[in-house]
């Protein structure tokens, strides 16, 4: 590298690292006041571009796209990691109801708003309807907890799957009205083709290779154990990668396979899940940094009006109408629907699907942009700020468990380890709330290391009494969780296997 080209690269790397500062303490407002991340990382991102205080040129839809999309797959990996099985699966039918039939609705419903609204063809109105039909609960979940606040029964699970699930659904839905659009001879059943090879191969290959991964990892014997989350994110991209490449969603498939990892033991599993919380993080920074500097905001105001209209019938109309057709009515109460509904926030993903159409060159893609753009930015703006007052006012919101790292990890080296620490929060149902540790009957072979109790930590003793609320850090071979469960009979907040 000459001189020349290092001088070029070393503002670059710093423009980079004041952004990622900048991210990083922004975030802290999130936990003051409650703003949705999401909506700090753009901000900052549409600062440093053409028309902030930055200046910097980023006009790339291509690159931009490549980062949202790759960010994507990280961010979902993480979030099937993170996901509890044993949580999700009473919940899968609503919540894929919910991923299928409701974005559906909402794709109908804001495309024919759309096509009155911006004046366009029933296509291209049925397209911006797509491209917002996806939701984000990550950003939801990070106001909950900003503001202690959590969901009672099914509402959190029931979340998670379908943010997760979603997604697939919303892509196809814009592939295939954009495949409309730019080749007008395709019918209706080969989009009904593409659309069950999408989700057939990457329910498939996510199951399957999601195990093969698990054997990879617990086989590698790679000996250094900073080497196994590089391990495991070369995995997701492989059958992120892997299956969009065979025609099937990655998406769903990466979400799945994390899904499947995150369940069963995995050498140095506690590595691999902080390593990829991390990772993750830092993919929502670059792909929402990323999007925000694609953004004009002189062009936001000239599509204001038509903007507010899109993200009225969205959050006002086509969502409630969606969860209430796609919910059933005797496992969700009307004010349980009613929160899901408003928990419909839209986040990252309608903006990378709007760059989809900037890609193809779909006339008056820039226009669709921007209006694509405002409406994310309204929903983030009025959900994501009214999410934690909304669980109150509808008597569907509890007290957060405490997410506080763990004082003590217990870290198995090879997967023949039966042994894990597992983390559980006593709640006010449990059976072991308010009883002395000696009465409640743990299992043989199961030793409780600490309970974790506001900002303390208590040894246990058998006199000990449980309190709602309590955090307990128990050691137990796999064959025994069932067993412990029905004792305990609190929510799992952590897994660190």
């Amino acid at each position: 590298m000459t001189a020349t080209e290092m001088a070029q690269t070393e503002p670059v790397l710093a423009l980079v690292a004041v952004l990622l500062l900048l991210s990083v303490a922004a975030s802290k407002l999130t936990r003051r006041f409650g703003v949705p991340m999401l909506l700090l990382f753009i901000g900052i991102g549409m600062l440093a571009g053409s028309e902030g205080v930055g200046g910097v040129e980023f006009t790339n839809f291509e690159v931009a796209q490549a980062v949202g999309v790759t960010a994507l797959a990280i961010i979902l990996f993480s979030g099937g990691l993170d996901t509890d099985a044993r949580r999700v699966r009473p919940v899968i039918g609503p919540a894929l109801s919910l991923a299928t039939v409701g974005v559906g609705v909402t794709c109908a419903i804001v495309g024919a708003a759309a096509h009155v609204v911006l004046d366009v063809p029933w296509e291209t109105g049925l397209l911006v309807g797509a491209i917002v039909s996806s939701t984000d609960a990550a950003a939801v979940f990070s106001v909950l907890r900003s503001q202690s606040i959590g969901l009672q029964g099914d509402l959190r699970p029931t979340l998670e799957l379908e943010s997760g699930s979603n997604d697939p659904m919303a892509v196809f839905l814009t592939i295939g009205l954009l495949t409309l659009i730019t080749e007008p001879d395709t019918s209706i059943g080969d989009l009904v083709l593409l659309f069950s090879r999408q989700m057939l191969l990457g329910v498939v290959l996510g199951l399957v290779l999601g195990r093969v991964a698990v054997a990879v990892v617990n086989k590698a014997r790679l000996g250094e154990e900073g080497l196994y989350p590089i391990l495991t994110t070369g995995l997701a991209l492989l059958i992120f990668g892997g299956t969009a490449t065979l025609g099937g969603s990655g998406f769903l498939a990466v979400y799945l396979a994390g899904i499947v990892m995150g369940n069963r033991r995995i050498v140095h599993g506690h590595s691999i899940l902080r390593f990829h919380d991390a990772a993750a993080w830092l993919a929502q920074i670059a792909m929402f940094l990323a999007l925000g500097l694609l953004v004009f905001p002189s062009r936001l105001v000239d599509v204001a009006a038509e903007g507010i209209v899109i993200a009225v019938v969205l959050v006002l109309i086509a969502r409630p109408i969606a969860t209430f057709v796609a919910l059933p009515t005797r496992r969700y109460t009307v004010r349980g629907r009613l929160l899901l509904a408003w928990v419909g926030l839209r986040g990252a993903v309608p903006i990378i699907l709007a760059t989809f159409a900037l890609a193809e060159g779909v006339e008056g893609a820039e226009a669709l942009f921007d209006v694509v753009f405002f409406t994310v930015l309204i929903s983030v703006l009025v959900q994501g700020t009214t999410v934690a007052s909304a669980a109150r006012i509808l008597g569907v919101g509890e007290a957060a468990p405490d997410k506080s790292p763990a004082p003590l990890a217990f870290n198995p080296v090879n997967e023949r380890s039966n042994m894990g620490m597992h983390e559980y929060v006593i709640d006010s149902t449990s059976p072991a709330s308010g009883r002395q540790i000696a009465e409640i009957g743990l299992p043989k072979g199961v030793l409780m290391l600490l309970i974790s109790r506001g900002s303390t930590h208590l040894l246990p003793e058998g006199t000990t009494v449980l309190e709602h609320g309590d955090r307990l850090l128990v050691l137990a071979p796999a064959t025994h969780l069932d067993k412990l469960r029905t004792v305990l009979d609190g929510p799992v907040a952590d897994t660190t296997t």
